[in-house]
């Protein structure tokens, strides 16, 4: 009932996307953690396999021994799609058996597709072509890209409802997360929300405290000099 993208920059940045006819799709299928990894649970899914997971990569685990130990733990596993992206490394995914077609998903060095209950291969095909092919864009940019190309493929083959984008970076919190839980075009309003975020959410949370600076920027004149800055740098004609 759902496709998604997760994906790794060369900074070790990492990004999740996914789509669904369900609401709040990006509340419990999308999880990441600084410097260790992300990942996205679907089909009938499991929400304690975001936690573990990440726990497991954080441990040393690789990316199918992570998903060995969750599923031989969970008698639903034939129900489930879930795949994982360590910081370093290749991913690994899993399709159970019983997943709805059509369902599968694709691996390469520093992203994977996955997706169960889609109008066809076509759809992960098509995601990750778009992702590959828009080489050299923000990350964010590149996963809306895949998603609107995965939805033009046919989607989820019972129609559209939700969709999610996060970008973890290198603080404790996500840099960028964003939900559209119930829309006649998700991934075309989750696209609006990221452009309406440059305005001033990004520039802004760029100004707060975090891991290299406790206490961020206090300066009201100096946070507009920095959205200003921002501007300046991203938002030019």
């Amino acid at each position: 009932m759902t496709w998604s993208i997760i994906a790794r920059d060369t900074q070790g940045h990492f990004g999740v996307a996914i789509a669904s006819k369900f609401f709040a799709v990006g509340a419990l299928c999308v999880h990441t953690r600084r410097g260790v990894g992300a990942v996205a649970t679907q089909a009938l899914m499991n929400p304690l396999y975001g936690p573990a997971g990440l726990d497991a990569l954080a441990q040393g685990l690789a990316p199918n021994a992570v998903l060995a130990q969750l599923t031989a733990a969970d008698a639903g596993r034939d129900q489930r799609q879930c795949h994982v992206l360590p910081a370093h490394g290749a991913p690994a995914a899993h399709t159970g058996a019983a997943c709805i077609d059509w369902c599968g998903h694709l691996c390469f060095d520093d992203f994977s597709v996955a997706g169960n209950m889609l109008a066809g291969p076509e759809v992960v095909q098509e995601t990750a072509r778009a992702y590959q092919a828009s080489a050299g864009q923000p990350m964010a940019r590149r996963l809306l890209a895949a998603m609107a190309a995965g939805e033009a493929a046919g989607g989820d083959k019972r129609g559209k409802q939700g969709a999610a984008l996060r970008i973890h970076a290198d603080e404790d919190h996500p840099q960028l997360d964003l939900r559209v839980d119930d829309h006649e075009e998700p991934i075309v309003e989750l696209h609006r929300l990221y452009e309406k975020s440059l305005e001033r959410y990004q520039p802004f949370m760029a100004c707060l405290a975090g891991r290299h600076d406790p206490v961020g920027l206090i300066d009201r004149q100096q946070i507009e000099a920095r959205v200003q800055a921002f501007h300046d740098a991203w938002l030019k004609p």
